[in-house]
């Protein structure tokens, strides 16, 4: 479990198949400010929002290994480029975001990233199935970054950001036509769950 405070942004600096026969990819990421000395092999950190695995480490980077099914419903783990990067919760942290799992539910679009003084209005369009879980002032992970919704028009839904997650995460370098990795609220996917326990579920 994660929070969705993203603690640094990191790099991927080298995207490479496996050669195992597999269609995995190998991730190598430069960590950036994360602290590594207390990540071990088998610990999760979430990239981009993605909750992966760690194989293997070094001083300042990690490498994680990334199914082609991961990579057919999530942006941002395919190619170099930068990544928030959030180390998995312990039980005695602080909860300053929402509970995230890490698992992607679906790619929105960015409509809009107007300046509004030294803030940015960011508007996407998620896909019309995830609108029901989708609620004004309610909590939604953009990218790894846990965020409160402002306004929500259907399947579109607009949210403020601050100059400190501009900067604290790679969000400020958002453009209309992006793609976005995106997780509902958990408490939304449990209440439907419980309403509707004999309907169907998929991606």
């Amino acid at each position: 479990m994660f929070s969705g405070i993203v603690a640094a942004v990191g790099r991927i600096i080298a995207s490479t198949p496996r050669n195992d026969g597999t269609p995995t990819v190998r991730l190598s990421i430069d960590a950036g400010r994360l602290e590594l000395g207390d990540v071990s092999l088998g610990d999760s950190i979430a990239c981009n929002g993605v909750c992966l695995t760690v194989v293997d480490k070094g001083e300042h980077s990690f490498c994680v290994d990334v199914s082609p099914e991961t990579l057919s419903c999530t942006v941002g783990l395919s190619a170099p480029g930068p990544v928030n990067l959030e180390k998995a919760l312990r039980l005695a942290d602080r909860l300053g975001g929402h509970l995230v799992a890490g698992h992607v539910d679906s790619v929105g679009e960015v409509l809009r990233f107007d300046a509004l003084g030294d803030n940015r209005l960011l508007e996407i369009r998620a896909p019309a199935a995830l609108a029901k879980y989708i609620a004004r002032k309610g909590s939604i992970t953009v990218n790894g970054v846990s965020l409160t919704t402002n306004a929500v028009d259907g399947a579109c839904f607009s949210i403020n950001l601050i100059p400190h997650t501009l900067a604290a995460t790679t969000l400020g370098g958002l453009q209309p036509g992006a793609r976005v990795n995106l997780e509902i609220d958990l408490i939304a996917r449990y209440v439907e769950r419980m309403l509707n326990p004999d309907a169907s579920q998929e991606r």
